[in-house]
């Protein structure tokens, strides 16, 4: 399947929960399959952190460029394109193409930086309404995410019950904990505190904050992956064993690593470098910190999905510490509680958080067969 990007300029400005706006931005998007006569057959899969609108698929003459997830949509997949016509947004204040601290700000003439505005995962949801209006999407039969994905479809369901039938929400929450808060806080505070970060403002001193994105990354990366993956797939090995160059079983040095985990976290934090941007970085961790539907209903989950009127599949991931199970049931207890139609499965799965990205055929039978089930018009 062959994907292509495209892009929409919005004029109107686009009022943001902060008090502030954004006007004259661009939303990045991909769309695979075709949308059907009544408009009815159309998907939104919205994105986690460090994702983007390329949802599925590879470009025209690039063999290694397959959507994040690829094994999850596309002809005959479990979100069957032959059967939906699935979009890919990227959000705003993200590093591949929709607007973002990267741009130029139309009120200065200057880049973004660190004067992006502060967005949330509501304002993404009300950008992402704007795109479907403008091609001609009233209904969504469903929308879809793992992860801060899963917390933009359950927003979905939230902000705009009316234009939603289905909701599938996987290895997600309600909202973070304060550990997950704590995680965050200290990936922003690797970056603020690079010499290179400027406040922000690094473009126009030509430099990249790449320590603290590495540093980043490595204290994320370590929360996406079950200690049971980790021990199996590196435990205590040494990067030299096997190779016959080593007379004693450590070097003792505290620069250089020495053991293969040290060497992958700090591949992962150099390949993340080169390649995302630190105040998107921010942002985005903010709007994960702020996502919480029960604050304003005094913590009472129940009476914040009330307004809630789809039907609902959430799926969790037995050794995902970061998002647990516990997670989800809560919002599965919740809807229980408003009589909602809510089917749940828990995976027992070795792979952490990452589980949702990767292929087990327990999940995507339970991803295809609840998709079976979703009607649409002709």
């Amino acid at each position: 399947m062959i994907a292509i990007p495209q892009s929409m300029h919005f004029d109107a400005a686009l009022p943001l929960q902060s008090g502030a706006s954004l006007r004259d931005y661009d939303l990045s998007f991909e769309t695979y399959g075709i949308l059907n006569a009544s408009n009815t057959n159309a998907v939104l899969v919205c994105h986690a952190l460090n994702a983007s609108h390329h949802v599925a698929g590879v470009y025209a003459g690039q063999d290694k460029s397959e959507g994040w997830w690829d094994n999850m949509i596309g002809p005959g997949k479990p979100l069957d394109t032959n059967k939906f016509f699935v979009i890919g947004v990227n959000n705003l204040g993200s590093c591949f193409g929709s607007t973002g601290p990267m741009h130029i700000n139309p009120d200065t003439g200057r880049v973004y930086g660190a004067d992006f505005p502060v967005v949330t995962v509501e304002d993404w949801v009300n950008a992402q309404a704007r795109l479907l209006d403008a091609l001609g999407i009233d209904t969504l039969a469903a929308v879809m995410g793992g992860s801060l994905g899963g917390m933009q479809a359950l927003s979905w369901t939230l902000q705009y019950p009316h234009r939603v039938r289905h909701a599938v929400v996987i290895a997600s929450a309600p909202n973070l904990t304060a550990e997950n808060i704590a995680f965050n806080e200290v990936a922003r505070r690797a970056i603020q505190t690079d010499p290179d970060f400027h406040g922000g403002h690094f473009y126009q001193h030509g430099t990249v904050p790449k320590r603290g994105l590495r540093i980043a990354r490595m204290i994320g990366h370590i929360t996406y992956l079950s200690d049971d993956v980790m021990n199996e797939k590196f435990g205590r090995q040494l990067i030299s064993a096997g190779k016959g160059d080593v007379e004693r079983d450590y070097f003792f040095s505290t620069l250089e690593a020495e053991f293969q985990i040290e060497s992958y976290l700090r591949y992962q934090g150099d390949k993340f470098a080169e390649y995302f941007d630190a105040n998107t970085y921010l942002l985005i961790t903010r709007a994960l910190d702020y996502f919480d539907p029960a604050r304003r209903y005094g913590g009472n989950l129940s009476l914040a999905l009330a307004r809630s009127s789809a039907k609902f599949l959430l799926v969790s991931f037995t050794t995902d510490w970061r998002f647990s199970p516990k997670r989800s049931r809560e919002i599965v207890k919740a809807l229980l509680d408003n009589k909602r139609n809510v089917s749940y499965a828990e995976i027992n799965a070795l792979h952490g958080h990452d589980a949702f990205l990767l292929d087990d055929p327990r999940y995507t039978s339970v991803i295809s067969s609840y998709f079976d089930g979703v009607e649409v018009q002709p």
